[in-house]
């Protein structure tokens, strides 16, 4: 176990300034992102907090509690904001105005400010004002009626998928974009990302196979989706699972002749027709053997092979440890700033409560 206090602030963000108001998802990852390549992030905070702490994903900031419903709060988040680079809201659209700290308020004060709005359904459309979580930005988007087995409701994945992949990801993308941008028009503007567009982006994959066929997103016919014999996860002797994926040919071939497969899996892996038989077949002959004995015969070939593992199985794996994936500090699992860089790596850092960030340039 260890602790990140001492750890300097570094990274290619170092020099960064980001004020982040309080949120809860999408939001706090972005900046947790953008702290962990070194900007120095302060986070505004209600008294009481926001009802979900998280010591991992709240790393690195300063913490200031205030009150911005007051005029003496509000006065200081606009001073704050005067030396800022970034700012990141995730309140419901309109909030941020009313309080007085709506992207106009905000600019008056400092026009090269970049304003990072994260929300699921966006600042604008029928449904903007609307409640939503995850599962509902997924369900409109096209990607969740994807996702499940042959019969039976869809079923919601983690809220990687919405949350943080078509969420806080697109949020610190558009951020780095509108600061390029900034570097030639000496602006700053705002960054509307909204789940519901993040995760249509991540659809154009599918879309754009569609047309030719080369894919289905039915889902007792999606390659992808876990309908394939030779892309799911099977149950072994143990009762532990593993995952194989060996979509192209040659990597198909390293499977089925390091599992000794019959000749009715070595072929037609492509027709949909066959796949609840071949299915059947292989969870029998995975069931034969335990997760390690799989691992010992399969882990490190081009069988596209790995064992499912839980978060803290996955810290301990090898290869996890060896690029030093996750860190145990203070109890809880870290993971290590990504992506990685060669001259200016990252660091974890804790939190601490906001000091010597007056707001001035």
């Amino acid at each position: 176990m260890s602790t990140a206090t001492a750890t300097p602030r570094q990274g290619p963000l170092l020099g960064l300034r980001v004020l982040e108001f309080a949120s809860i998802g999408p939001g706090p990852h972005c900046a947790m992102l953008l702290a962990d390549l070194g900007a120095e992030v302060i986070r505004i905070e209600r008294e009481g907090g926001n009802g979900w702490p998280n010591p991992v994903v709240d790393r690195g900031r300063k913490r200031l509690t205030l009150d911005i419903r007051t005029e003496a709060g509000r006065d200081q988040c606009l001073t704050l904001a005067e030396g800022a680079d970034v700012l990141i809201e995730g309140l419901r659209p309109g909030v941020m105005e009313r309080l007085g700290l709506g992207p106009e308020q905000v600019h008056e004060r400092n026009p090269r400010l970049v304003y990072g709005r994260m929300t699921g359904w966006g600042q604008t459309g029928p449904l903007a004002q609307s409640a939503g979580h995850d599962i509902n930005y997924l369900a409109i988007t096209g990607a969740l009626a994807a996702i499940g087995g042959r019969e039976g409701p869809a079923i919601p994945p983690l809220n990687l998928v919405g949350d943080f992949g078509g969420g806080s990801l697109y949020l610190a993308f558009g951020i780095m974009a509108a600061l390029w941008e900034r570097e030639r028009s000496g602006v700053g503007q705002v960054v509307d990302a909204a789940i519901v567009d993040g995760v249509s982006s991540m659809m154009t994959f599918f879309a754009g196979l569609l047309p030719s066929g080369t894919i289905s997103l039915e889902r007792d016919r999606n390659l992808l989706a876990g309908a394939a014999p030779h892309y799911r996860c099977y149950t072994c002797a143990d009762g532990r699972d593993i995952a194989v994926g060996p979509l192209e040919p040659q990597f198909l071939a390293e499977l089925m002749q390091r599992i000794d497969a019959p000749d009715v899996l070595r072929q037609g892996c492509n027709d949909p027709v066959l796949w609840a038989e071949q299915s059947e077949a292989l969870a029998s002959l995975f069931a034969s053997r335990t997760q390690a004995e799989w691992c010992a015969l399969l882990e490190g070939s081009d069988a596209c092979f790995a064992p499912v593992l839980n978060l803290e199985e996955a810290a301990q794996h090898p290869h996890m440890q060896q690029r030093g994936v996750y860190r145990d500090i203070d109890g809880a699992l870290h993971a290590a700033p990504a992506p990685r860089f060669s001259r200016t790596p990252g660091a974890v850092r804790s939190s601490t409560n906001a000091s010597g960030w007056d707001g001035r340039s």
